[in-house]
């Protein structure tokens, strides 16, 4: 098939797009928690327990999903995820137990998530677009999937106020029905890479990058960012219900958080090609533990939670752009996909736990502060431990001479 259509705007409008349906969907399960276990009768551990092993499936999918397509091309990997993301979306409504919840809206909708969702789309950025802009492409991108949890908040809700919990989800779906088709844009594999990067097999990327001691910690910081994300998306909703908010606050604080993400996002994409990404991944991480400090010990009113929900959206997803151009910076393109899809899994690992713990914590206590302060303290340990990042290539991936 020619590629002379494939202009670098078709590449990034496609990927913005794959981004905004796919996160945009799943930015919204947090607002099913209530409508849905009510039809089925689920606890709230049940329903925190399918999201949580949604997103360590997500994870544990993201790497393999990233080195089949650093070798067979991005655009395969998108087609096969978003067809996943679809049928687990539509099953998941169905589900009547438990054990089916977790296998549809858990199982099958992370694995669709690990394909078709916009961790490959930066994978494939990466390798497309020249280095100099970089991290704003992957600032964009990441921009593009707060503006799909801004427009998918209120959406979901009121399709939920409209048709019911059940086919609101099967409605929601349709929109990721798109991704296989916008994925044809987004063809390219690990040959792509600069012409300065060494041969290294995928064994040896492995090796390499978890022998590096950056590497590590910055795949350790990333499992707060997930801990955070997770445990405010599925709980926050609740947690309002809970103090006698009406379920549109609920909607609208998560959509402020998408809309602000879009500021927070595209802005640290832009900041990192200028300025040290070690320190802004430090100050972001410092910034959300003040936010939940502030959150904790203020009273709540609408007006608080709406402030909360606009401060958090701008350190919310900044941490991508940042994280992966740092991935970028250490190995190169190559292994992009894979390399930052084991950071990911850090972040997944981190996500189950707080969507997991946030529920089981809940169903002991009756109260999701023991959550709040844990968030506090592992947001300042993830502020310290990118402090020593070292921000240049890793020795075994010094370039050479063409």
């Amino acid at each position: 098939m020619p590629r002379h259509w494939r202009t670098p705007t078709v590449i990034i409008v496609a990927g913005c797009l794959i981004g905004l349906v796919s996160f945009g969907l799943r930015s919204s399960f947090g607002l099913f928690t209530e409508p849905l276990s009510a039809v089925r009768g689920f606890d709230r551990e049940t329903f925190a327990f399918a999201i949580a092993v949604q997103n360590l499936m997500w994870g544990l999918g993201q790497p393999v999903a990233g080195a089949v397509a650093d070798r067979y091309g991005s655009g395969r990997v998108l087609a096969v995820g978003g067809a996943l993301y679809v049928l687990g979306t539509v099953l998941m409504s169905q589900a009547t137990t438990g054990a089916t919840l977790a296998l549809t809206g858990g199982v099958l909708l992370g694995l669709g998530l690990a394909g078709g969702s916009f961790m490959i789309v930066l994978a494939a950025f990466a390798r497309l677009v020249p280095e100099e802009r970089r991290s704003w492409a992957l600032g964009l991108a990441t921009a593009a999937g707060s503006l799909g949890q801004f427009l998918f908040a209120p959406l979901g809700q009121a399709f939920i106020a409209g048709y019911g919990a059940v086919q609101a989800l099967v409605m929601l779906s349709f929109f990721v029905a798109l991704v296989p088709l916008l994925a044809i844009a987004l063809t390219g594999r690990g040959e792509d890479a600069e012409a300065d990067e060494p041969e290294v097999s995928t064994r040896e990327a492995i090796r390499g990058a978890f022998g590096h001691t950056s590497y590590v910690l910055l795949t350790a910081g990333f499992f707060v960012c997930g801990f955070h994300i997770a445990f405010v998306t599925t709980h926050l909703p609740p947690y309002l219900h809970d103090l006698g908010f009406s379920p549109s606050l609920a909607a609208w604080s998560v959509a402020l958080i998408g809309l602000f993400n879009v500021i927070g996002a595209y802005t640290a994409g832009v900041l990192g090609g200028r300025t040290s990404k070690r320190l802004l991944l430090s100050g972001i991480y410092f910034s959300r533990a003040l936010a939940f400090l502030l959150f904790v010990i203020l009273p709540p009113t609408t007006l608080s939670v709406l402030l909360f929900g606009a401060a958090l959206g701008l350190l919310w997803l900044s941490t991508v752009p940042l994280t992966s151009g740092l991935v970028a910076l250490m190995f190169g393109t190559r292994h992009a996909g894979m390399l930052f899809g084991f950071v990911f899994l850090s972040h997944q690992v981190g996500a189950f736990a707080g969507v997991w713990l946030g529920g089981a914590i809940y169903e002991a206590t009756g109260a999701y502060d023991a959550m709040w302060w844990i968030s506090i303290a592992l947001g300042l340990g993830a502020a310290i431990v990118h402090l020593p990042i070292s921000e240049r290539r890793a020795p075994r991936w010094a370039p050479v001479a063409a």
